[in-house]
């Protein structure tokens, strides 16, 4: 749990200053599940440069309630969170001399947002909360007030969460967690977990990620692993703590974001996807006769592939199906048996204009044409699907036919502008695999849109 806030004081002499606002968000990685919003009477005047940067002035806290008074809802909201902030060594600071004030300590972890930009969205002109903020889409309304600028960053939290593929952010809670001494049980697990679209984590007792899956029910699948029987399910069963989660709400991100993550992360339970699922390939050869054939093979590193499949069976009904769609002979890409011949068919029954009158330049064109509209080679386009709320959208980006990564967005602009959306991308790797799941994705679902730029 995080609890992001923002603090606006008074200024002045360091450790002098006092509270005038503050805004605090529960956020569970996911949503806000509470918050808290107040001004504050400082009990000391307010500097004339603050009063004209935030709006706040000395008659605006005249009966607002004193920090005592809403310290212990402070407590409340905060109690077994994270601290998160924009510069968080200065409000929490701050926050923690007014405890200590009172004479209580107020020692919580804290995880600092500048700190994480810089590291997670390098080489930015500024990583002030505004410039930052409105350099990647995000809007953001009361600036320089606790309220927006909280909001602001937890906005801005959600998308470094996103971008923090190694998962250091979620490690860092799990291990709060284990030292707060909590040990859920597996039911508890189950039912903290939403039956939604995306990518579950489960951690061991030490944080580590010992498997990682995705689904379009993340609830119903976890329950499998709890209820399994497999010697797999057993394992999981024996080690997990805790189960973390991503929504992705595209079912296509969440595939992609398996099949990297799994790599990046190695976690023990995962053998089977550290290496391509991706065993048979669509390879084309030309015949003596100069006509380009079609075929389904076991995957040749040696030889240029076209797209990829699971399964044998899955390549010959891919191949059955576009000889259909294109008006590719049959005969030619090996469909019928050898010694049978399209010929003797009538024409409106032979897929395919009868070789015997049709060039290999002219039947060839066909055939590129399925090429160049079934693969991602040198296409600049961008993948539009659901996002994980009902006024959210994902996208995925490909560039010159390399998967560039995805990001998700709440206003058009931000994907139609190619500097915006350049920096709130997610970066993810380019690899046979993932255009593998990109294709055969595209083969089987349908997408919201798919935009050429």
């Amino acid at each position: 749990m995080y609890a992001i806030l923002d603090i606006e004081t008074t200024g002045g002499q360091y450790n002098e200053e006092g509270i005038t606002e503050i805004a605090i968000y529960k956020y569970d990685g996911h949503e806000v599940i509470d918050q808290f919003i107040s001004l504050v009477n400082p009990e000391k005047p307010i500097q004339p440069f603050v009063v004209k940067l935030t709006g706040i002035n000395n008659a605006m806290l005249r009966s607002a309630p004193k920090f005592y008074e809403v310290a212990k809802r402070i407590i409340e909201i905060t109690e077994g969170s994270i601290i998160v902030a924009h510069n968080a060594s200065f409000d929490y600071r701050i926050l923690s001399t007014e405890f200590r004030r009172l004479g209580y300590t107020f020692k919580k972890p804290t995880l600092c947002t500048v700190e994480l930009a810089k590291k997670l969205i390098p080489e930015q002109p500024s990583y002030s909360l505004g410039k930052l903020v409105r350099s990647l889409g995000i809007p953001i309304a009361d600036r320089h007030r606790a309220s927006g600028d909280a909001m602001a960053t937890v906005k801005l939290f959600k998308l470094l969460l996103s971008k923090d593929t190694g998962k250091e952010i979620v490690k860092s809670f799990v291990k709060t967690e284990i030292k707060a001494g909590l040990s859920p049980k597996l039911l508890d697990i189950v039912d903290a977990v939403p039956s939604k679209t995306g990518i579950y984590y489960i951690h061991n007792e030490k944080g580590d990620l010992i498997y990682i899956g995705k689904s379009k029910n993340i609830k119903k699948r976890v329950n499998q692993h709890f209820t399994g029987t497999t010697h797999k399910s057993k394992k999981i069963q024996r080690d997990v703590y805790t189960v973390t989660y991503e929504e992705t709400g595209s079912e296509l991100i969440a595939l992609l974001k398996e099949s990297e993550e799994i790599k990046i992360n190695k976690p023990i339970y995962n053998r089977s996807l550290k290496k391509s699922l991706f065993g048979w390939a669509l390879y084309t050869e030309k015949d003596e006769k100069g006509y380009i054939k079609l075929s389904v093979q076991k995957v040749d590193g040696r030889k240029k592939e076209i797209t990829s499949f699971t399964s044998l069976l899955e390549g010959k009904n891919y191949l059955f199906k576009i000889t259909e769609k294109y008006n590719l002979c049959q005969k030619i890409n090996g469909l019928y048996d050898t010694k049978s011949s399209c010929f003797q068919y009538d024409l409106k029954q032979c897929y395919g204009a009868c070789i015997n009158k049709e060039t290999p330049q002219e039947y060839n064109k066909r055939v590129q044409l399925f090429i160049e509209e079934n693969t991602l080679s040198k296409n600049n386009l961008v993948i539009v699907d659901r996002g994980r709320t009902h006024d959210e959208r994902s996208a995925i980006v490909i560039e010159n036919g390399n998967l560039k990564g995805y990001c998700f967005y709440d206003l058009n602009y931000q994907i139609n502008n190619l500097e915006i959306l350049q920096k709130i991308i997610i970066p993810m790797q380019n690899n046979r695999d993932s255009k593998n799941i990109i294709q055969g994705y595209l083969r089987k679902h349908k997408v919201m849109k798919v935009i050429p730029f």
